[in-house]
């Protein structure tokens, strides 16, 4: 590999970054935890310590530790030792974006349930489930799209696997 087959170290930079920026508006994620995750998509070797991580998103190592903590307990960031070495390495799950997608179609789910049961609640009003009724058009309308989206991974010639949901 030579250094035209790597990018810029301030590119990286910026576009870990943006990465926490989209993570932490989206998503709510504080935006040194979006930086951990950003860093760890791009980062070479892929296993670093909280010193390298640290010092690759410009944080000091005992701002890392919550939010290193919270990325492991989601599985999302996998803690491990190298045999014979001392340190603490952390390393992105390679399913860490299939979890994330998971879990917010479960979520999807989970609403649609509670939809479904604000309509059996007797209302005689066609108003007043008006807002009810476009909550689940709009997760049925999410979950045709998914199905659709299967089906057409499905039929690509790189898949290898399930599909996520």
């Amino acid at each position: 590999m030579n250094a035209q087959d790597v990018p810029d170290r301030e590119q990286v930079r910026a576009w870990v970054e943006r990465v926490a920026t989209f993570l932490s508006e989206e998503w709510g994620l504080a935006p040194i935890t979006g930086r951990i995750l950003g860093w760890l998509m791009v980062c070479d070797p892929p296993e670093q310590t909280a010193g390298d991580i640290a010092e690759a998103i410009g944080a000091s190592r005992a701002s890392l530790t919550t939010n290193i903590q919270l990325l492991t307990s989601l599985k999302l960031v996998r803690r491990m030792r190298k045999s014979g070495e001392r340190n603490v390495y952390y390393q992105i799950e390679d399913d860490a974006w299939s979890k994330v997608i998971r879990r917010k179609l479960a979520a999807f789910a989970t609403f649609d349930g509670l939809v479904a049961e604000g309509l059996e609640l007797g209302w005689t009003d066609e108003a007043q489930t008006r807002r009810i009724r476009s909550a689940r058009a709009s997760v049925a309308a999410l979950t045709q799209v998914l199905d659709q989206a299967r089906s057409l991974v499905r039929k690509q010639p790189w898949h290898e696997g399930p599909v996520a949901g």
